[in-house]
């Protein structure tokens, strides 16, 4: 007869603590320089793994300029990631539908290429050309989030002074309809 022992509080705790560690690990030194060119420590670079996400995300485009996946979430929030090619020497506007007061947490990502970019808004309705600026800069990528002031469409103008096309990861979670353009 074989005498098995249950693992005791103490040993459950130590493996548990374990593969926290392990999991940590492998989303610093592999997943985030790999997938997101996010390289924290500088290991995914000596490995090859930043090379992977800046090809990725600043290959050659597609036919299409925009493609997207989407999950609904609780009381009419949605969550999308979106594949943007911004064409060599030119610009592309992407909106998001928003009613007064809806929030959206986003964040865009180039794998490194700076892009100049406004996100704005502009009223429903308004056709004298009017709209309103939130944040203008030249950046590679931003995180934040935002609350629609009017009801209207809100969203990113990307211009890319580069010879090739950038490809930007768009991630955007909250109340909103899409429309790209």
């Amino acid at each position: 007869m074989q005498n098995t022992e249950t693992p005791s509080l103490n040993m459950l705790l130590k493996a548990t603590i374990t593969a926290l560690l392990f999991a940590a690990l492998a989303l610093v030194l592999i997943i985030l320089p790999a997938e997101y060119n996010i390289d924290p420590t500088g290991i995914g670079q000596k490995l090859g793994l930043t090379t992977l996400s800046q090809a990725a995300l600043s290959s050659p485009s597609e036919p299409k300029n925009v493609s997207f996946t989407t999950s609904d979430g609780e009381n009419g929030t949605r969550e999308e990631m979106i594949e943007i090619s911004i064409p060599a020497k030119k610009g592309l506007e992407y909106k998001l539908i928003m009613k007064q007061f809806d929030k959206v947490k986003y964040e865009w990502l180039t794998g490194g290429q700076p892009l100049f970019f406004d996100l704005h808004g502009e009223p429903e309705s308004d056709d004298s050309g009017y709209f309103e600026s939130y944040a203008v800069a030249t950046l590679p990528e931003m995180k934040g989030s935002f609350t629609a002031p009017f009801d209207g469409t809100h969203g990113w103008y990307w211009e890319n002074p580069t010879e090739k096309p950038v490809k930007v990861l768009l991630m955007v979670e909250g109340t909103f309809d899409l429309i790209a353009e």
